[in-house]
């Protein structure tokens, strides 16, 4: 059925909601952005004469999209090389949506967006909906086909499986940019004291490279683990920095940025961005650091890298 500019415009008018929302139920704006071209296409074929509240039925076919999708990323990720973690995006990316208060910016951090891969589907879609989107237990309900009290409860659920009550750190980008100068400059040191003392006594290391590139298919956990590692990464022999130049095909630069509302280090060889550093960071320290190398899910923040305003690199030709 051909769409109408007045039903074009009401579509595109939700593109920006229904990307943020499919991002935050996938980790993945790839995956998010097929969601949403899938939605716009059941919406061509409705019924449209009938559909009374648009952005409901626009709401509720993606996120049953999404959970469809869920099902089958879950098989696929019985058989990923290493470890899964979320596609980062810069700040400004209108995938992050909705960031007015403190637990909408934190729901689509790296950290959080790792820890949902506990959740059930339907879990997850209740989760998201009403935290960062403020839907109502009855509205949610209505999406998913569920009860009014079983969404209660799955909400309920949902909460103490991922155990969000760790106090949250309001980070802004000045501040994002010192820590993560801070973390490089421990890093570079040669020392792993400096790094210690960033880092929480449970800190844990995990990195993605989709059996793309190596990386580590186990997590490394605790401060001084993390950080013997880490000085050798970015204290390497001219050995071990020949071998790493060949893998992304040249000296690489080291840049700060801020990726899913928090402090970052971002790895860049000629205009590709080849690796992002993301920094959890809590009261005590920096309680996780999640390494995306997988190139697949750096498409997207290559070509927001390529007209973001930048500054100097921390770290030339290395």
């Amino acid at each position: 059925m051909t769409l109408s500019s007045r039903e074009v415009d009401l579509f595109e008018r939700s593109r920006g909601r229904l990307e943020a929302i499919a991002y935050r139920l996938l980790g993945s704006a790839a995956d998010a952005e097929d969601a949403v071209q899938d939605t716009f296409l059941r919406w061509q074929a409705a019924d449209r004469e009938h559909i009374e509240t648009p952005e409901a039925w626009l709401t509720k076919v993606l996120t049953n999209v999404c959970l469809n999708q869920l099902t089958s990323a879950r098989a696929r990720r019985e058989t990923y090389v290493g470890q899964w973690l979320p596609e980062p995006v810069l700040a400004g990316d209108r995938m992050l949506g909705p960031a007015e208060t403190a637990e909408q910016r934190e729901l689509v951090s790296i950290a959080v967006l790792t820890l949902m891969e506990r959740l059930s589907a339907n879990e997850r879609a209740v989760y998201v909906l009403r935290e960062a989107f403020g839907y109502s237990h009855g509205e949610i309900a209505q999406i998913l086909d569920i009860s009014e009290p079983n969404c209660q409860q799955i909400y309920r659920r949902a909460k103490q499986h991922l155990g969000t009550d760790r106090t949250r750190m309001e980070i802004d980008a000045a501040a994002a940019g010192k820590i993560a100068e801070e973390f490089l400059a421990a890093a570079r040191s040669g020392d792993t004291e400096p790094l210690v003392r960033l880092l929480t006594d449970d800190a844990t290391s995990v990195a993605d490279g989709g059996g793309r590139v190596p990386a580590r298919t186990t997590p490394i956990v605790g401060a001084l683990a993390i950080a013997r590692f880490l000085r050798t990464v970015f204290t390497p022999t001219d050995a071990q920095r020949a071998i790493f130049r060949n893998i992304v095909g040249g000296s690489v630069a080291v840049y700060v940025a801020v990726v899913n509302g928090g402090p970052a280090l971002l790895v860049v060889a000629g205009d590709r961005v080849v690796g992002v550093l993301s920094l959890d960071v809590t009261p005590d320290g920096v309680a996780a650091i999640h390494v995306q190398a997988n190139p697949d899910k750096l498409e997207r923040v290559t070509r927001q890298w390529a007209v973001a305003e930048r500054g100097e690199p921390l770290l030339d030709a290395w």
